[in-house]
């Protein structure tokens, strides 16, 4: 039986199955049957992880009754795979860790104002999903405490879509977004990501945290990633709040390809050029007219996102 791993808690996955349509035309246009059923891996499946959001196959007892495991015995091709470099521990050790699987749309979260915008974190968010190929969004919340102009002028020449919203305030620009995809949200904690979260699904009951007044920081109130179904359509996968989003397995070359415009320019570069300096020939290459200085703006912040850890700190 297929299943769709909604959340993963210490070993168990938890996954939403869907029964077969019961047989005779009246029956077939009711909706499909479904449950929840708990599963462990299987041994065969050896160190293979497993996310929220991956399919699955399962064997065994797929009750979803109380006290019943099913197991994984299979993981399905995955269509992407959003992941970020451990570099936000004491102990960095560079490995890649799987966020989400299979998502299609990747919407990052920040605030307009408390805590203020950090546009490297969201940079690094935007390199991890280009490597991912998953398509972009980005939600301005807070929009009563602060206007979001500049930071929508520093992502305009990325073509990066945004909504803005703010508490109490309409979703339905974001919800139109959210119709019939698979997104997976991220933020730095304290965003009001689990605010919407909680206002898109209400029976989600996320939950939420006040800004800490002296260091501008949230808790991370959301303590692992979990699926949820959206009333409209299409479902919507809450993180937990990050500080930091290591791009440690993402290559120099990936950031480039986001950029198609100035590639060509780096034919001339010379060998192991880091883009960042100033032998590199995308500066003639855009004083020539063949793209914008905006763009090449962005490509050089991009690339200089991966080799930072950590958010940028007031």
């Amino acid at each position: 039986m297929e299943g769709f791993v909604v959340a993963v808690d210490r070993g168990r996955y938890t996954t939403l199955v869907e029964l077969e349509r019961p047989k005779g035309s009246a029956q077939k246009r009711k909706q499909p049957q479904r449950r929840l059923v708990v599963a462990m891996k299987a041994r065969e499946l050896g160190r293979k992880g497993i996310v929220v959001g991956d399919r699955v196959a399962l064997v065994g007892d797929v009750s979803g009754r109380p006290d019943t495991l099913a197991r994984v015995v299979r993981v399905e091709p995955r269509t992407s795979m959003l992941r970020r470099s451990a570099d936000d521990t004491e102990d960095t050790d560079g490995i890649e860790r799987p966020v989400v699987a299979n998502a299609d749309q990747l919407v990052i979260v920040t605030a307009l104002a408390d805590p203020p915008p950090r546009p490297r974190m969201i940079d690094r968010i935007l390199v991890a999903a280009f490597d991912a190929e998953i398509d972009t969004l980005l939600c301005l919340t807070k929009s009563d405490l602060a206007p979001p102009d500049e930071l929508v002028a520093l992502y305009e020449p990325l073509g990066v879509p945004h909504v803005v919203v703010h508490k109490g305030g309409s979703l339905e620009e974001l919800r139109d977004h959210l119709k019939g995809r698979l997104s997976v949200l991220v933020g730095h904690s304290g965003v009001g990501k689990s605010t919407l979260v909680n206002a898109l699904v209400p029976d989600a009951n996320r939950a939420v945290s006040q800004v800490n007044a002296v260091t501008g920081r949230g808790r991370h109130t959301s303590t692992s990633a979990v699926a949820l179904e959206l009333p409209e359509s299409g479902w919507i996968i809450d993180t937990p709040g990050v500080r930091s989003f290591g791009l440690a397995h993402v290559s120099m070359e990936t950031v480039l390809a986001a950029f198609p415009d100035l590639v060509e320019g780096t034919v001339d570069c010379p060998k192991g050029c880091t883009h960042l300096g100033p032998e590199c020939a995308l500066d003639a290459w855009v004083a020539a007219g063949n793209a914008g200085p905006a763009r090449l703006e962005s490509l050089r912040r991009l690339l200089s996102s991966r080799e930072g850890t950590l958010d940028d700190t007031p």
